[in-house]
């Protein structure tokens, strides 16, 4: 049977006809039987309305519907019980009544006659019940829930009250706003529709216009809608003071994005989720924060108060001030904590009246905060009033008007409130009584009075037009939103129309509880406030008054509260306060002092008062509502930073020993401890990556604390499962160290490590065959043992990479540029330089081919990776004997200068450490000299690759380098005390700053020095160089020099990571990894292979970066970027000659410019630290461009002259492969593969022996002839190959 059915038929069968004991009697018509009938009616309704308000109890306390339809049934009962005493009253004394001579029984026989909802017939009053308990039901029941969820949904009381307290995320509190909103509001519109219709019938039927007249009769005045207006007008400006010092905090938190400083503030930022008080967003707003916390929470907390203590505190109040305690029944049957037995309630705090003078109560769903304790003394107020006026008739058991119950449950809070009743009860430790104090309290007292005033003004002005007709259905939503930016100042967080009933998120609305009573109570209350003061004999400024243990003040408050509504208002007024008109002059009084504050606060800063924006809107946040869950407290994200960067120096510190002792003694033991270390320093980061990712610093103001959890966020390896940790960390260990303990062997006895011996090879040797089995054998030691790993390095890189938000991981690398455009930049970089490398490519190749000829060196193909005297062929410098443009002039080599002066390689860094001072620059610190390695030891592996490090606790930097006494080593001293020096400037920077500004500033800030050092009149300037010719060939010497080392190097810089991240991103495969590297370095650097490659061999794994997991693009914008700084600190040093030539030298100017570039760190985006330095904050190869301009010409003239070929058309030639001596690694071809020219054919010897022998038969010039060819194919197979130290990119 249908729920409505069922009641109706309940009501037909037994509440159709009420007790006959509760039917109104036939008493005379006069005023006698007036008075008669009224004591009848009086005893009738504490039965009826104990029945009623004890259903609603049982609903409010479990919502059921079993007992919605019990409270149904009741208010049934007592519509029914009204409409029956109404009709009577009518019939017996409704043309006598006005005439009586007894103003109470006059106004109780008026009352009775007012019969609302009991006009209408039992079907509509029926559907008018059905109505309002749906309504509380879907508000009380209404929950949000989270993202992607159904369960661990959000009930208003307390999850969602409580994230709009406390949250402070922009995001999370529009989720629970909004959802709020649809959720709790949505639901009612077409029901309060149906509402609204019913309850103007109803009232219409008693003479009133509608609803609204019949609330506004209550307060029995004429002018009741005008005198309001004329409040609010009263009280604006400290309202708009208020809104614009709140809107400009709120500037400052979330920032121009969301807060407009001539709009409305966005209502979900106000910390309730009505905006009515803002008491919740103090914190934001103290104004002297350095005076003691008034909130008193903590406290409470911490003395473990709770709910039950709380109200017996302010039962305590009130009975000091000889008023009444709370009776039995209040302890035994009221509901003061949300119950844990599963029980859906309604949370909303109320106090209630049962009619028996005896039984009352509060519903609360009380938590332990100081906010509650006010609420606790307001509902106990009300509790007060009730227990005074018990003994009044029915009629008059309530406020004198409905906002003086209000006022008399805040008029307590203003006391309780106070910091000197706070002491009194243990809460406060001390008072202090200064200006600041009293501001930062008066603040926060306006936050929850001040504030609300719009608010509470508009609720009703919404819907008495709503009742009236002035605002119809189509526009219920449209007009809410006029009226609360008209006078709150606020606009919705997000888009609303008429589809939401947004007004139906207030408890109020679907209550039918009238609203204006709270503004009235708001000026009430300070009036009374005032005269209690007065009573309590009270000398100070209102906002210290505290009324508690004054039996004066509560005899004078007893009088009004016993007086009910016996009495009209405006004379229960008048002896409370001497006036019988509602007045903001004691509000304005108490808030006095702050509003003078306010109003200079905002002077100063030229704030608009009001909000002239007003259709402005903010936008939605990007991603909403992904992120809702994360931490938006700011202060709690700089403590977690702080944390995080303590306990980050010893994690890293660790690590960095652990790794230093691998480094420089490779053993198993060392590689052991160092893995350990770096599981505890990924442990750390995991932890620390995984906190930092709960922060959602979109809207933080802090740059620096969002740029440091962004970064941390990014946890890179750690992000992988701990097993798949311990295997990339293993494999990483294990390729770098197949790399470092790499051999080449000639022979059984003879093994070449890589430094020195066979970079000394690629570097002096220039027998072709010598070359090429180091430059195989290398490939063989080292590259090809790496292969078998390298694919699940890349399978484990692009795991992390994605756990860390990145498609895979050459998307991270290049994400450290923080530059969208970032790969097109490169691109557009490298077009800009090619022609200067395709002349550099073009003349060195001219050399070689002088060198080794036309079998070797094909003068429209490519050169082979071996001749330019470098295992990579990254560098060409080695190879500048071959290529000096002038042999005859000055060469710029201090090696022989070195080694003759005897220079050592503490030297070599003393001397470096003496530029870095000279500049005005930190020098090296004591543990810089004490720990580093600058010689390669005896009797140890060790990786010699050349290295700076960061021991991460600001004093202890190192370097580990295998010097060599030479020029180029001196210049890697200079560059490796380059990034030493950046460790310095930046040391005291966060952990997370601790870095370049992006990976190549490091790298330009250590080649920067070697562009001053290498300069001629620099090493003459150290006694390297005798004399300083300053002459064209010498100038053309010098760049071609810098030039090898610098031009060559851009496309191999170029193509390193261009090959990665095509392996990370799957362009290439496994299964072609060799050959796309060759193809690259073709096409960029115009090299081929000098032997025949295939994929069983791995060359990029030949180079240390490959298996050290290091990116390599960053010495390509190194390389770019250096000579832009070398042009600004030329600049800065006063150097006004070609730019090849400047030395900074000396130049304090130049080093104040870079210091203040390397301070930074990584605290800034790159292009800040650019513009600091260059004036300008773009990468640009137009510096480079100008340096090398005098050399770009000549090597234009150059190959003009001889006709050379710019590029590499002819890119299948392949060069003559050489032969081999030797058993062991780094063969050429076989003497059974080499092919020989013999009448125009390709043979291998054997073929051409034969021929030979037919040849002999027909005539000895042809035997000679094929003697001299026997003779040239044997010696082509004695040739072997070599190399020499560079300055290494590390």
């Amino acid at each position: 049977m249908p729920p409505a059915l069922l009641l109706l038929l309940l009501w037909l069968g037994g509440a159709a006809a009420l007790e006959a004991g509760l039917l109104p009697p036939d008493t005379d018509a006069s005023e006698p039987g007036a008075a008669l009938f009224a004591q009848g009616y009086n005893s009738s309704a504490e039965v009826v309305l104990f029945r009623s308000v004890s259903a609603s109890w049982d609903y409010n306390t479990n919502l059921t519907e079993p007992n919605s339809q019990r409270q149904i049934l009741a208010s049934l009962e007592e519509q029914n019980f009204t409409e029956a005493w109404g009709k009577k009253t009518k019939e017996l004394y409704g043309s006598i009544w006005k005439n009586f001579t007894d103003t109470q029984l006059k106004s109780i026989i008026g009352s009775l006659q007012t019969l609302g909802p009991s006009n209408l017939p039992l079907d509509k009053r029926q559907q008018y019940n059905t109505i309002l308990s749906e309504m509380d039901n879907i508000y009380s029941t209404a929950k949000v829930c989270p993202p992607n969820q159904t369960s661990s949904c959000w009930a208003l009381e307390p999850e969602i009250t409580d994230i709009m307290a406390n949250s402070r995320s922009y995001k999370k509190l529009l989720y629970a706003w909004e959802g709020w909103h649809s959720s709790a509001g949505n639901p009612l519109r077409s029901k309060y529709e149906e509402f609204v219709t019913l309850s103007n019938e109803a009232y219409s039927m008693d003479g009133f216009k509608d609803t609204g007249a019949y609330w506004r009769s209550w307060y029995d005045s004429s002018t009741f809608e005008d005198d309001l207006e004329e409040l609010y007008h009263q009280l604006e400006p400290l309202y708009l003071n208020l809104h614009a010092f709140v809107r400009r905090k709120l500037y400052e938190r979330y920032g121009p994005t969301y807060i407009n400083l001539q709009g409305p503030i966005p209502a979900h930022l106000l910390g309730n989720m009505w905006a009515q008080q803002w008491n919740n967003i103090y914190d934001m707003m103290v104004p002297f924060p350095g005076k003691p916390n008034l909130d008193v929470t903590s406290t409470m907390v911490q003395q473990n108060w709770n709910a039950t203590h709380m109200f017996r505190v302010a039962e305590e109040f009130f009975t000091s001030l000889g008023l009444l305690g709370m009776p039995p029944e209040f302890w035994e049957k009221s509901m003061l904590e949300k119950p844990e037995d599963g029980r859906e309630v309604v949370c909303h705090a109320s106090a209630w009246d049962f009619y028996n003078r005896r039984d009352f109560r509060i519903k609360q769903c009380t938590t332990v905060t100081m906010e509650q304790l006010f609420t606790v003394h307001h509902e106990m107020g009300h509790v007060e009033y009730y227990l005074q006026y018990k003994d009044q008739p029915v009629t008059f058991r309530s406020g004198a008007n409905p906002g003086f119950h209000e006022a008399i449950g805040d008029v307590m809070s203003l006391s309780v409130s106070t910091p000197g009743h706070l002491k009194k009860i243990g809460l406060l430790s001390q008072v202090t009584q200064d200006a600041e104090s009293d501001i930062n309290y008066l603040l926060k007292m306006a936050l929850e009075k001040i504030a609300f005033l719009p608010f509470g003004y508009l609720i009703d002005q919404w819907r008495w037009n709503v009742f009236s007709g002035r605002t119809p259905p189509s526009r219920y939503n449209y007009d809410w939103w006029y009226l609360r930016t008209k006078y709150q100042g606020i606009c919705p967080p997000i888009a609303r129309n008429e589809t939401n009933f947004d007004p139906g998120a207030k408890y109020h609305i679907p209550g039918n509880t009238p609203y204006i009573r709270y503004f009235v109570s708001f000026i009430l209350q300070f009036q009374f406030h005032k005269a209690l003061c007065q009573a309590a004999n009270h000398t100070g400024p209102l906002h210290t008054c505290d009324i508690y243990m004054s039996k004066e003040a509560g005899a004078k408050l007893g009088e009004v509260l016993k007086a009910g509504s016996s009495k009209p208002w405006q004379e229960i007024l008048f002896n409370l306060t001497g006036t019988e008109k509602m007045d903001a002059g004691a509000l304005l009084e108490y808030f006095s002092p702050v509003t003078e504050w306010l109003q200079k606060q905002n002077t100063e800063k030229n704030e608009t008062l009001g909000w002239p924006d007003f259709e402005w809107r903010p936008p939605v946040p990007d991603g909403y509502p992904d992120g809702i869950d994360k931490i938006a407290d700011e202060a709690q994200a700089q403590a977690f930073l702080a944390e995080y960067n303590s306990t980050a120096e010893v994690v890293w510190n660790a690590y960095s020993e652990a790794s230093w002792a691998y480094n420089t003694n490779i053993t198993d033991y060392n590689k052991q401890i160092m893995l350990e270390k770096n599981l505890e320093m990924s442990a750390h980061t995991l932890k620390h990556g995984m906190q930092a990712r709960q922060f959602d610093y979109s809207d933080f103001q802090d740059q620096d604390v969002k740029r440091i959890l962004k970064k941390l966020s990014d946890i890179e390896r750690a992000a992988l499962p701990e097993l798949e940790l311990k295997e990339y960390n293993n494999i990483l260990s294990d390729m770098e160290t197949t790399y470092s303990v790499a051999k080449v062997c000639k022979g059984q006895d003879k093994c070449y490590p890589l430094d020195p011996d066979l970079t000394d090879i690629l570097a002096k040797s220039r027998d072709y065959d010598e070359l090429l089995f180091s430059w195989k054998g290398w490939r063989d030691a080292s590259g090809k043992e790496i292969k078998s790993k390298f694919k699940r390095y890349v399978e484990l890189s692009n795991k992390a990479a994605r756990l860390n938000g990145h498609t895979d991981n050459g998307a991270f690398w290049r994400s450290l540029y923080e530059t969208p455009t970032f790969e097109a930049d490169l691109e557009q970089l490298y077009q800009q330089l090619q022609s200067l490398y395709l002349n550099l490519h073009a003349y060195v190749r001219r050399a070689l081919y002088k060198k080794y000829g036309g079998e070797r060196i094909n003068l429209k193909g490519p050169i082979p990776a071996h001749l330019l005297g470098n295992m990579w062929a990254q560098s060409w410098s080695n190879i500048f004997d071959l290529v000096m443009p002038y042999p005859t002039a000055t060469k710029v080599d201090a090696t022989p200068a070195m080694q003759t002066q005897g220079w050592t390689p503490e030297r070599m860094f003393q001397e470096s450490d003496k530029f870095f001072t000279s500049l005005g620059l930190i020098p090296m610190p004591p543990e810089f000299w004490t720990k580093s390695m600058i010689e390669k030891p005896d009797g140890r592996e060790v990786v010699c690759h050349a290295s700076a490090w960061d021991f991460y606790n600001r004093k202890d930097f190192r370097i580990k380098q295998c010097t060599v006494v030479n020029m180029d080593d001196l210049i890697t001293v200079h560059h490796e005390m380059g990034h030493v020096q950046y460790f310095l400037q930046y040391k005291d920077q966060p952990i997370s700053f601790r870095d370049g500004a992006n990976p190549g500033f490091h790298e330009a800030i250590g080649d920067v020095m070697a562009l001053s050092v290498s300069t001629p009149k620099h090493l003459h300037s150290i006694s390297l160089l005798d004399q300083v010719e300053d002459n064209n060939e010498s100038d053309i010497n010098y760049l071609m020099s810098i030039a090898l080392d610098k031009i060559a190097f851009l496309p191999f810089g170029y193509l390193m990571d261009q090959w990665r991240w095509k392996v990370f991103d799957g362009r290439i495969q496994e299964d072609e990894y060799n050959q796309q590297w060759w193809n690259l370095r073709l096409k960029y650097q115009g090299l081929c292979p000098p032997v025949p490659r295939s994929e069983d061999d791995f060359d990029p794994g030949a180079k240390f970066h490959i298996p050290a997991n290091v990116p390599y693009v960053r010495y390509f914008v190194s390389f770019v970027i250096q000579f832009q700084f070398h042009q600004a600190l030329c600049k800065a040093a006063g150097d006004t000659g070609p730019l090849h030539k400047c030395d900074i030298y000396q130049s304090k100017e130049a080093g104040t410019l870079l210091a203040n570039a390397m301070k930074l760190g990584y605290s800034k985006p790159w292009p800040e630290a650019m513009q600091l330095i260059t004036g300008q904050p773009n990468m640009s190869a137009d510096a480079l461009m100008t340096y090398f301009k005098p050399l770009t010409d000549w090597l234009i003239q150059e190959n003009t002259r001889n006709g050379e070929t710019l590029g590499w058309p002819e890119y299948n030639w392949t060069p003559y492969a050489g032969s081999s001596n030797s058993s062991g690694g780094g063969q050429g071809q076989s003497s059974a593969s080499a092919k020989v020219s013999f009448l125009g054919m390709s043979l291998d010897s054997k073929q051409a022996a034969a021929g030979q022998w037919v040849l002999l038969v027909l005539g000895l010039l042809l035997l000679i002839a094929t003697i001299v060819l026997g003779v040239k194919f044997c010696s082509s197979r004695r040739r072997a190959h070599k190399s020499s130290s560079e300055m290494e990119l590390k």
